[in-house]
């Protein structure tokens, strides 16, 4: 039948946080933990393999705030042209039996387990095996993103700071659209105050980010 794979962009320099001695925004400590390995972990989680994390900026960084999870490291010495350098090599990088793939963002936290599988779950169920499935809550799209294998080879064709959305927006009736109640799809991490806020949630709430 072909497994989902997973696919985490992790090689961007992250100029608007200005994570200064970290050099990288995804190695700063959210509940005690980098953002990148929280994504890597909710990852793991799910019933998506491969895990393939893609890094460039601050790689050797990267690898050490993923130290011991079951996933493969792949470098992208390209990362300064733009995410779709990223997305080209992770998907160069899958196995040939990959029907497609997840492809999160490192600097989403709270995306979960279950929503990955939510997603892979929808891809599986549908007739038609779909080109991409979007998550979508309040009719606005989000990440991550499934995209299947006709969408591969286009991939390639990508340039500059453009991923997988510029492909989803193509693939026309391919896409399936997956409703979720889940406002993770729509948090990233892109500036100080950002992280600020989410650390502030999760104190008043008592916990750490959950994958579950």
């Amino acid at each position: 039948m072909g497994e989902i794979a997973a696919i985490i962009l992790a090689a961007g320099r992250s100029s608007r946080f200005n994570a200064g001695p970290h050099d990288t925004k995804l190695v700063v400590p959210l509940s005690g933990k980098p953002l990148v390995r929280h994504v890597a972990e909710a990852a793991l989680a799910s019933r998506a393999r491969p895990i393939l994390v893609v890094t460039g900026h601050a790689a050797p960084k990267i690898a050490a705030a993923l130290a011991g999870l079951d996933l493969s490291l792949v470098e992208n010495p390209k990362h300064q042209a733009g995410l779709s350098s990223s997305l080209k090599a992770g998907i160069a990088a899958l196995p040939e039996t990959a029907r497609g793939a997840v492809i999160l963002l490192a600097d989403m936290p709270r995306v979960s387990g279950a929503l990955i599988d939510r997603l892979i779950q929808a891809f599986e169920a549908s007739v038609k095996p779909p080109h991409a499935v979007a998550p979508v809550r309040a009719g606005l799209r989000g990440n991550p993103v499934l995209i299947g294998r006709p969408l591969f080879d286009p991939v390639a064709h990508l340039e500059g700071d453009r991923g997988a959305r510029l492909l989803i927006e193509a693939a026309g009736e391919g896409l399936l659209e997956c409703p979720v109640d889940d406002d993770a799809i729509e948090i990233d991490v892109d500036t100080k105050d950002a992280l600020r806020r989410l650390e502030a949630e999760e104190a008043n709430a008592g916990r750490p980010v959950s994958h579950t």
